[in-house]
């Protein structure tokens, strides 16, 4: 739809030249029509953004609510951390153009959506009754999420993800995350997960699965937490540490 390549063409043009220093004629001339075809679709920049944007922040907004309802506070911790990193991945240059031009980080609404989003992500990773300790380093995991979606934003999503969730569990000093990762797309029902043979633990892992292994292994976690972490055998495990990311 022209609708879809417009909001394509626009944020690929903000991403790399900044959103003020593009304009509607540079957007339609990407796309190969008129600048009043452009403005039958969008008749602003702004609302252009607004497009771009609100996906964005409706996802963010939505994982994090999903963690919030959660009972125990290490599966709310790394639901909200897994959450955060997902969605900042899949808008990884909608977050680039943001960044571009930071003037647009302290526009209202945007600017009020994404200061709540943070508050909660901070209130989230510290748990409750935390002090300020746990505060502090709660709000230094956080900034550190989105942080390298943006500096190395041209690096495969799985193994960023995977660096990300290292870098936190560090932070935080947690050998092991509590709470299973969040695939990058919708998560798949449990009762959908593919299993092994007679209906037993899978045998394989998905590629940012298996990225999160290696990641677990360099960092001196054991074969055997691996193994239970993902819900699969020793074997499967020792596989794919054995196997590099091109084999895949």
């Amino acid at each position: 739809m022209t609708s879809e390549r417009i909001l394509e063409a626009a944020r690929a043009l903000f991403a790399a030249r900044g959103y003020r220093a593009t304009s509607m004629q540079a957007i339609a001339d990407r796309v190969g029509i008129t600048k009043a075809a452009l403005y039958y679709h969008f008749d602003s920049k702004e609302h252009l953004l607004q497009h771009l944007t609100i996906p964005l922040l409706d996802e963010l907004e939505a994982v994090l609510a999903e963690a919030e309802a959660g009972d125990d506070p290490e599966r709310v911790r790394w639901r909200a951390i897994e959450g955060y990193v997902d969605v900042h991945l899949r808008h990884r240059h909608t977050l680039t153009m943001l960044v571009k031009d930071m003037t647009l980080l302290v526009q209202a609404p945007i600017a009020d959506r994404f200061r709540a989003a943070i508050a909660l992500a901070n209130d989230l990773v510290a748990g409750p009754g935390g002090g300020l300790e746990q505060r502090v380093r709660a709000c230094q995991v956080v900034a550190g999420l989105a942080d390298p979606v943006v500096l190395f934003r041209d690096e495969p999503a799985e193994r960023l993800r995977a660096l990300i969730l290292a870098g936190a569990r560090t932070l935080l000093g947690d050998p092991l995350p509590a709470a299973l990762p969040a695939p990058l797309a919708a998560p798949v029902p449990a009762r959908s997960r593919p299993r092994g043979r007679g209906g037993g633990r899978p045998s394989l892992l998905g590629p940012a699965q298996a990225a999160q292994a290696r990641a677990l292994h360099a960092d001196g976690v054991a074969a055997e937490e691996i193994a239970a972490r993902f819900q699969v055998s020793r074997a499967t495990v020792y596989r794919y540490l054995k196997t590099s990311e091109s084999e895949i």
